[in-house]
């Protein structure tokens, strides 16, 4: 029986590991992959408190080993859903089952899927979602990036350092990323604009990707444009499935909680980008995180005074 279970270990996850276990709990905390979530694929985070440029995957290493210091327990699994119990949680896993007093959801999110023919088919052949993961396969080569937030902006900047020309492609007629991002953009010679432009279709061969059929909204007009690889970027999806049977979730799959991160379910947190809010940022998950390690351990106090004053 621990004190929490934490679902995650991206920032959120590992910051709430932290405050919970040097508040002396017992911490376990589950993740599928490595740890780090979104900031795995990350280039460079400029707006992270103390740092003037740091890589995405080395401020997740630098976050873990912090939190390793202080006794947190690591698992691998897939969280399959969560059952209250009462006075505790069950967390049931793809192969196991654990039991904690408390909870606290850190799984994030994922990037969106166009849904456009050939999306599928060339995944891992020349479409992307992840410009630090594939960015250096492209050297010398022609790339299409479809969104306009900071993201696909940002991600697009980053892979000029390898292709020879990078078209992003977005659906109005201006940028959504902030200034700072738009200005660094527009003033890449590498970068060029398809506006009031959607993604109908990636098209190819029978092993790689070889361009992209464009369709502008105002007009109407379909074009083909050569390209050897597509990054995707529009939006993001909570990764709440398992959560769902337990009503924990909102129409559009996140979660809501309280300023304390509580959720509907008594004893049970979230934090980070599965939460129903408007900023998704790594500074805003850290934040969350270290208000539910403390919430986790204030409600096992007060589960604790009451247990003893009924005795």
């Amino acid at each position: 029986m621990y004190d929490v279970i934490i679902i995650g270990a991206g920032p959120a996850g590992m910051t709430a590991a932290l405050y919970a276990s040097r508040s002396n709990l017992s911490v376990l905390m589950i993740e599928r992959g490595a740890p780090g979530g979104q900031m795995n694929n990350t280039a460079e985070v400029e707006n992270y408190p103390g740092f003037d440029s740091i890589m995405g995957p080395e401020l997740a290493y630098k976050m873990y080993e912090n939190v390793e210091k202080f006794g947190t327990e690591n698992a691998y699994g897939i969280v399959m859903d969560i059952k209250d119990q009462g006075t505790y949680k069950e967390v049931i896993c793809d192969d196991k089952t654990y039991q904690a007093k408390t909870v606290i959801i850190a799984t994030g999110c994922e990037h969106r899927k166009l849904g456009v023919k050939g999306e599928e088919e060339f995944a891992g052949r020349g479409v992307s979602y992840c410009a630090v993961c594939d960015g250096a396969f492209f050297r010398n080569k022609k790339l299409l990036v479809i969104g306009g937030g900071d993201s696909a902006v940002e991600e697009a900047i980053y892979l000029t350092q390898f292709a020879s020309e990078v078209v992003i492609v977005h659906r109005r007629d201006e940028l959504r990323a902030q200034k700072i991002i738009q200005d660094r953009a527009f003033a890449n010679e590498k970068i060029s604009f398809e506006w009031n432009t959607v993604l109908e279709e990636i098209v190819g061969n029978d092993m790689v990707v070889t361009g992209g059929r464009l369709r502008n909204i105002l007009t109407d007009e379909v074009k083909e444009i050569e390209a050897d690889g597509v990054f995707i970027y529009v939006g993001l999806d909570p990764l709440t499935e398992p959560f769902k049977k337990s009503g924990l979730t909102n129409a559009e799959g996140w979660i809501e909680t309280d300023q304390d991160m509580k959720t509907s379910m008594p004893g049970v947190f979230a934090i980070g980008d599965v939460r129903e809010k408007t900023l998704r940022q790594i500074t805003t998950a850290v934040g969350e995180g270290g208000i539910a390690g403390q919430q986790v351990y204030k409600y096992i106090e007060d589960m604790t005074e009451a247990e003893e004053s009924s005795l």
